[in-house]
Formats: C-alpha cells, structure tokens, sequence
C-alpha cells in the first residue's frame, strides 16, 4: 500500500490527510505535541461545506512529532507554514528515501525551490490548496470554500492521483504552476483583511467597505504582475481582473453578481485569522509580502499590500485586530498612491 506523509499536520494538513486515511490510503500525519494529545483523545472528523463527513479514530491515521515518521513515505505532502519551510526541508533531508515525492502544499510562491535546495535527491513539485479549512477543535477540521488541488505535472504522479480521487480531492495538474500560484496568491490578499475584521469570511465579504480594501490590493496586486509580465490563471467564474469591480459593487448588486463565484459556508475564516487567534506568526509575508517584494524587484512600490503587511504585524505584537470596514479602507486608501 501506498505510505503517506503529511509534514506540518495543523488545519490544512489533517484535512487533506483526514480524507486520504478515510479513502483507505496510509497516512502519517507529522505535526505538533498539541495536535497530537488532541487527535488521541478525540479522533480526526473531517467535514465539508457540501455535507461530507467522516470521523477516524487512531486506529485509522498515525499522528507523530517528528520527521522520522516519514522515513517510508513514497509520499510525502508539505504543510508547514512558510516560514517553517526551511527548518522542514532540513529535518526530511536526512530522513526521506530518494526515491519518495514531495509535493509542497503551502501558500506563497517560491517554498517548492526552497525544499528542493535541501532535498536535490528526492522528486519536489509545486502544488497549491485554493479553499479553505477551519480548526473547529476536538480534533474536527473543516473544508468551507470551493477548489480542488492543483499541483504542477509529473509522470511520478500517476501512481498516487487513484488515492486523491477516492478521496474526493481529485489532482489538477498544470504544466506550468506559477500562474496558478499568483492566481491563489490574489485571492489570499484577503487573508489579513478577513483576519484584521474579525468575521466569518462569508461575514466579511457582504460587507462593501471590506470588499472595497480588498480591490484596492488586488488591484495593486494585478498592477504589478502586469508590469512584471505575469498573467495569473483564471480560478473562479469570474476572470482575475475582473474580480476587483465585482468587490466594489454595492451590496445588492454583489449578492447577485458573485452568487457563483466561490461558494462559501458560513464557517469559513482565513488561516490568518486563525493565527492571530493562537498567537503564532502570520504567513502575511508570504502572501500580500510578495506582491510588495515583486513591486522592489521591478522598482515599483506596493503600498496598500504593504499596509496590510504593517498592520498584520502590528497585530502579532498585540496591536489592532478587529477594524471596522470603514476604519481598515481609510487606512489603507491613505497609502494607495497608484
């Protein structure tokens, strides 16, 4: 049977390996003490917003707190945060057969280059989750938004999609990912307005003043990749740059323009919410961050993506973390100087 790892098991990681280990795969979860003595007590419950669900209890899955667990993986699934990347690579680079894949799993663009620098032996792709899922606690994880998991192409894949379409978590694969990553990227600059609100996504994006931020960075966001000569990937009904006019519609006319967008459930929140709740380190840099880096690099600036990236930190260090919309846009229009 084939043997699945998951590195850096928290709310993306056990869903993905919660689905596999209940299609029938052999799934290890790798992840935190905490998660750990969580799952042990009450089983992994994985749910989504179209109604499915299954409970495992240990028996099921394995869960483990370190990189050894991976050492017969023919498999193994990156889901660390990104900041994380690194420290990850280096734990599997003495541990991973060489003939084991490695799929990274993370938001940002460039965290597969950087497992690839420490594992030169090993099959590393690019792959990216476009929904979302939220940590409901007692061990229960769950999918809140439309997408299907897109990973860049490979013949070494063949052997494993069989697992991810018995799981309902079928592989898209791309020749070319790096659209495909921005795309998501563009979408995922609402992760810190999402978490500097406060609300449930759904919330949020009713709400025109919190749409209005988001055009404002998305908009920024396609003005540098333009300018940089990146064409994102279209990953919802409504092309890229179209989506900024959609957000800054009023209310009425959102409702039933974006009905068919993205489902969202109720119970969808941001990762980012989900950090500044527990107190960790946000991945802001590697999101709205990377617009302001790609802006230096072509000499541009990025200063909405850039506020976002102030503010975010600021609220790491105990500072805001419930703007109201009006609050956050009038913030964030005093540095859009586009």
């Amino acid at each position: 049977m084939t043997k699945i790892a998951v590195m850096g098991a928290g709310s993306i990681g056990c869903y993905v390996g919660g689905r596999l280990a209940a299609a029938g795969a052999a799934v290890v979860l790798i992840g935190r003490e905490r998660l750990a003595r969580e799952l042990a007590a009450h089983g992994l419950t994985v749910t989504d917003y179209r109604g499915y669900s299954a409970t495992l209890g240990s028996g099921r899955f394995t869960y483990a707190t370190t990189a050894a667990a991976a050492a017969h993986a023919d498999l193994v699934l990156v889901t660390v945060k990104s900041a994380g990347t690194a420290g990850a690579a280096q734990e599997l680079a003495g541990t991973l057969r060489d003939d084991a894949v490695v799929v990274s799993l993370q938001n940002g663009i460039g965290n597969a280059g950087t497992l690839r620098a420490s594992l030169p032996a090993q099959t590393v792709l690019a792959g990216m989750v476009p929904f979302n899922v939220v940590q409901r606690g007692d061990g229960a994880f769950h999918q809140g938004t439309e997408g299907e998991l897109e990973v860049e192409r490979h013949a070494r894949l063949d052997a494993f999609a069989p697992a991810f379409a018995r799981a309902g978590l079928p592989l898209v694969q791309h020749d070319d990912l790096r659209p495909v990553q921005w795309a998501k990227l563009l979408l995922n600059l609402n992760n810190p307005i999402n978490a500097l609100s406060d609300l449930p996504l759904k919330t949020q994006l009713s709400q025109r003043a919190y749409r209005r931020c988001l055009a404002l960075a998305q908009r920024e966001g396609l003005d540098v990749l333009a300018a940089a000569g990146i064409r994102p990937a279209q990953l919802t009904r409504v092309p890229p740059h179209w989506i900024p006019r959609v957000l800054a519609l009023p209310d009425v006319l959102f409702r039933v323009i974006a009905a068919g967008m993205l489902a969202i459930d109720p119970l969808a929140r941001s990762s980012m919410w989900e950090d500044l709740q527990a107190q960790r380190a946000t991945e802001v840099d590697w999101i709205n961050g990377e617009i302001v880096a790609l802006a230096e690099r072509i000499g541009r600036s990025a200063p909405v993506n850039a506020r976002l990236v102030a503010l975010v930190h600021a609220a790491e260090q105990g500072g805001p973390r419930r703007w109201e919309g009006r609050a956050l846009l009038e913030a964030l229009s005093r540095g859009d100087h586009a």
